[in-house]
């Protein structure tokens, strides 16, 4: 299983806006620190900052800034809202499965399983968890004041 890059993004977006908690940032100044796509990043901040997840303001001393406390951000979540539907094969999808086996086929369970497995795991963590080493952080991705 691979996650998006689009889920790449969010993840780091998030972490560092919250290593760099209560300043507000820009999205160049995100792109640059990762060295990513800025267009890329401007759909990551539109899509969580309508979820909640990342405030915004517009105008001289506008920017980004967490929209809620680190510990309050579920890692799962993130990937839930990033990815959308985890079609991990054709019977996964809400419609155009043309897989003749699908009547008798274990694959889709266990699968499913799986997945199920993995989205546990996430939901364990939070965004506070992924920057309890945040002097660590504040060094790899300082700020540009």
């Amino acid at each position: 299983m691979r996650l998006t890059d689009y889920t790449d993004y969010a993840l780091r977006t998030l972490m560092y806006l919250g290593v760099h908690a209560g300043a507000t940032a820009t999205i160049q100044e995100i792109a640059d620190a990762y060295g990513i796509s800025k267009n890329h990043l401007m759909k990551v901040v539109h899509e969580f900052g309508q979820a909640g997840y990342i405030e915004t303001s517009r105008g001289r001393g506008g920017g980004i800034r967490l929209g809620r406390p680190a510990k309050e951000i579920s890692i799962g979540d993130v990937v839930r809202l990033a990815e959308g539907e985890f079609t991990l094969v054709e019977c996964f999808g809400p419609s155009g499965n043309r897989c003749v086996i699908t009547p008798a086929c274990k694959l889709k369970t266990v699968l499913k399983r799986a997945l199920d497995a993995y989205m546990a795991e996430l939901d364990r963590y939070t965004l506070a968890d992924l920057i309890d080493n945040r002097a660590a952080l504040v060094k790899l991705l300082p700020r540009r004041d």
